[in-house]
């Protein structure tokens, strides 16, 4: 059976906002990784842990794996935390 996690992916460390952060990812899981003898490298012959799917909600990348009768994992994202601060407070301490 087919295995895939469904998440939103981290926003790239060089942006500073939030924009385009909004798509759910569906990505298979690798059967059976084996490491080539030659290089070291790892591969698989499963072609489907080369697929990532997007979605714009959460539901409709669930519905997909449950049609699909694909096994999932749901990873949440957290929330972010933010901490009001004002540039006077630098100078009350």
């Amino acid at each position: 059976m087919k295995k895939a996690i469904i998440y939103i992916p981290n926003k790239n460390p060089m942006q500073s906002g939030l924009a385009k952060n909004d798509k759910w990812i569906l990505e298979f899981k690798t059967k059976d990784p084996t490491t080539n003898p030659l290089m070291g490298w790892e591969s698989s012959s499963d072609t489907l842990t080369e697929l990532k799917l997007e979605f714009s909600s959460k539901d409709l990348a669930i519905n997909y794996a449950k049609r699909k009768k694909i096994e999932y994992e749901l990873i949440e994202p957290r929330k972010r935390k933010t901490v009001k601060k004002s540039y006077a407070d630098n100078f009350l301490k």
